[in-house]
């Protein structure tokens, strides 16, 4: 991509086909988690949020989708991190290779949780 994209759809449509189909699945299946979640670009990939509030960043490369911060959970949601950590590159990364199926349900829980990190006061 030559210039910075300033829409999820431009940064969409940077992509070639089959990328940008696994991208637009990790962006519904975020969406359709948490109802009322935003689009935006924020470092220059596109983020989901809530009440101005920036979620998840997530990004097409190569190999593989990234989802970033994610944060390593415990306590409640050690069962959540247990399904994560086959997905994890570093302690903040989630990465989802092409060649695998999108984990929709997975997302859908990760999203959640983070909604719920968020939402809780420092």
């Amino acid at each position: 991509m030559a210039d910075k994209p300033t829409t999820v759809e431009e940064y969409l449509a940077g992509f070639e086909p089959e990328v940008r189909e696994r991208l637009e699945l990790v962006r519904s299946t975020l969406h359709a988690a948490v109802p009322g979640m935003t689009d935006g670009i924020r470092y220059g990939m596109p983020i989901v949020a809530l009440e101005g509030t920036y979620v998840v960043h997530y990004a097409g490369w190569k190999h593989h989708i990234g989802l970033y911060p994610v944060p390593v959970f415990a306590g409640d949601d050690a069962a959540l991190e247990e399904e994560l950590a086959p997905l994890r590159s570093t302690k903040d990364t989630i990465k989802v290779m092409h060649r695998d199926p999108i984990p929709t349900e997975l997302l859908d829980r990760l999203v959640r949780a983070l909604v719920t990190l968020r939402s809780k006061p420092d």
